[in-house]
């Protein structure tokens, strides 16, 4: 904990500097344009060192959440820091099955044909948190499973420094809540789902929506200094909404809302 408080201090010490030279007039820069970019190549440095180490010190764990004949599920997945990958490989009568860092607690409750799921680490993630050069070390936090695709799923995902893959394209997703701090997440959307209402809630971070082709969109956006790229082509701006033309009619569709601080959001 004394490296990752010397970390901080050094980054927070650093930046009021810059601000400090910036408003006596010693420089002359851009300094909230220089935040974003700075932290992006601290974040690379931090995946470089972290995945140069051995990762003899990882110990995955085989984890299945049980179907048990649901008929529908929502799944909270609490991922801390460290690596995310999910996508629609679940085992044959599973909710969720893969290999999980440092084991997986999985938190069940039936409510009638529906299941609802707490999907999080055995081990505490406030260090690796605090501390980006962990993020993808032998101790990080790596999880890489699959959903069913037998079943509607309503999805929350909360990460923290997190290098997240969340492919859903073959999946049933309803509802999907991304809530997510400093990180880098790809997301793709379901491919036939009906309507899948979204929700991007982002600080630091870097975000890639792709909607599969084939799949209507809408989108709101509300960002404060995020920057924000729309494949216009596909999604034009329509009365303060990227839309499809197609979207009312269409049979598989996303409705997206994004909120949004430092960063970037691209949607394509």
């Amino acid at each position: 904990m004394r490296t990752n408080r010397m970390f901080w201090a050094i980054l927070l010490v650093g930046l009021g500097f810059l601000f400090l030279a910036n408003n006596l007039g010693l420089i002359s820069v851009n300094v909230w344009g220089l935040i974003w970019p700075a932290f992006l190549i601290l974040m690379g440095i931090s995946f470089l060192l972290g995945s140069a180490r051995s990762s003899e010190e990882m110990v995955l764990e085989k984890g299945t959440i049980a179907l048990e004949g649901a008929e529908r599920a929502t799944v909270t997945v609490k991922h801390g820091a460290g690596k995310l990958t999910v996508n629609s490989s679940a085992e044959s009568g599973t909710l969720a099955s893969g290999m999980f860092a440092n084991g997986l607690d999985a938190r069940v409750k039936r409510d009638g044909n529906q299941l609802n799921v707490i999907m999080k680490s055995h081990s505490p993630v406030f260090p690796e948190v605090m501390f980006p050069w962990n993020w993808t070390s032998g101790k990080g936090f790596q999880w890489d499973f699959g959903f069913t695709k037998s079943i509607p799923l309503n999805l929350v995902f909360e990460t923290g420094a997190v290098d997240a893959h969340l492919d859903l394209a073959d999946l049933q997703v309803k509802d999907l809540l991304l809530k997510t701090g400093a990180s880098s997440t790809n997301l793709t959307l379901p491919a036939e789902a009906g309507l899948t209402q979204v929700k991007v809630e982002a600080g630091a971070a870097a975000v890639i929506i792709r909607v599969p082709e084939g799949v209507a969109a809408r989108m709101k956006t509300d960002v404060g200094l995020a920057a924000v790229s729309v494949n216009k082509s596909r999604f034009p701006k329509i009365n303060g909404y990227y839309q499809s033309a197609d979207y009312e009619s269409a049979e598989n569709k996303a409705d997206i809302r994004i909120e949004a601080g430092l960063g970037s959001i691209e949607i394509l």
